[in-house]
């Protein structure tokens, strides 16, 4: 478990800031691949920040990203939209993260990480499946005082040059 007080950025304190990542991962994961989206906003800290963009914009320091959302109450809104409102195929996600890196970890416990992954989706009328996106998430994450992580900033940028269709559920 990770806790606030860091003695140092060690390659001891990476190691373990990469295991609490990974099981973070896990969970983030395991909640938008069974569907449980109103649960999906409890992964982040109430003033964080979440983007999903393409590399050429995020090579460029375009700001503009496909879903860009400020602070865990427009997580909410978006995570209550698209489970109440919106009207869409029925489809399943599997998300797989690999290669966490840990970039740096500051001196209050904060950990910059990175992670790529890559996105399967599967519609009624695609059965077999198809890569949806691959690319790689940019973080930044806060532990809590019970030991936990929360996401202060989640960048995801993705490679693929097209996405099949819109963009619905969270990455």
């Amino acid at each position: 478990m990770m806790t606030r007080e860091r003695a140092a950025d060690t390659r001891a304190a990476r190691r373990e800031a990469r295991l609490a990542v990974e099981e973070f991962n896990a969970d983030y994961c395991a909640v938008l691949d069974d569907g449980d989206l109103m649960d999906w906003p409890d992964f982040f800290t109430e003033d964080a920040f979440y983007n999903i963009t393409s590399r050429e914009n995020f090579d460029h320091g375009r700001p503009v990203g496909l879903v860009y959302c400020e602070g865990r109450g427009m997580l909410r809104d978006r995570a209550l939209a698209i489970a109440k409102t919106s009207m869409f195929g029925p489809r399943y996600l599997r998300h797989y993260l690999t290669n966490t890196r840990i970039t740096e970890i500051g001196e209050d416990g904060t950990i910059a990480a990175t992670v790529n992954y890559i996105l399967i989706e599967t519609l009624a009328e695609l059965p077999e499946g198809r890569l949806h996106q691959a690319g790689r998430m940019i973080d930044r994450f806060v532990p809590q005082d019970d030991g936990s992580l929360r996401l202060s900033s989640r960048i995801a940028v993705y490679d693929t040059l097209l996405v099949p269709n819109a963009l619905v559920l969270p990455v």
